[in-house]
């Protein structure tokens, strides 16, 4: 299975473990960054994650910030993604069997890299179990997102990317 995952700078490290953890499970892993722990912008790699599996690039998605709560946001806003951010193996399976959640959100500082890697592969295994009234449920879910919205404007971040470039941002 091919699994995009994405982070913010502050848990990079979790990523590498994470993504570690997932090809030691004979998973391709497409890791979309950050790859340091220079500030960043999380929407960025939530974004790119998100679009990864809406274009069918990735079969799921991960991804990872300190609370899960804002890269989980950037990813669910991308058109064809269902995404949860969960801190535990029960939400983590009904999300996957009630919602066919395709990207997994996690906070990284909230519960580390041990919990998280229970989640995946709890999520992993989980599979969809469909009802016309699941089915129905999902395409309202889907629809909430018009068909225009952001998978095509790859300069979406531009403008705070270059305020980083010149130093605008101070941690």
């Amino acid at each position: 299975m091919k699994i995009a995952i994405g982070c913010d700078h502050i848990v990079t490290d979790i990523k590498i473990k994470a993504a570690e953890f997932l090809k030691k499970q004979g998973h391709e892993v497409i890791d979309v960054g950050t790859y340091d722990f220079i500030r960043t912008h999380y929407p960025i790699y939530g974004r790119k994650v998100g679009k990864l599996v809406a274009t069918g690039e990735a079969d799921l998605g991960v991804c990872i910030c300190g609370t899960g709560i804002g890269i989980n946001n950037a990813a669910q806003k991308v058109k064809g993604v269902r995404a949860a951010c969960v801190a535990d193996v029960q939400t983590a399976v009904a999300a996957k069997e009630n919602l066919n959640a395709n990207v997994i959100g996690c906070g990284g500082r909230v519960i580390g890299i041990g919990s998280i890697e229970y989640i995946l592969e709890a999520f992993l295994k989980a599979e969809y179990k469909p009802t016309p009234e699941k089915d129905a449920l999902i395409a309202k879910i889907d629809g909430l997102i018009d068909d225009n919205d952001c998978i095509e404007n790859d300069a979406l971040f531009d403008e705070y990317l270059k305020k980083w470039e010149e130093g605008y941002y101070h941690d």
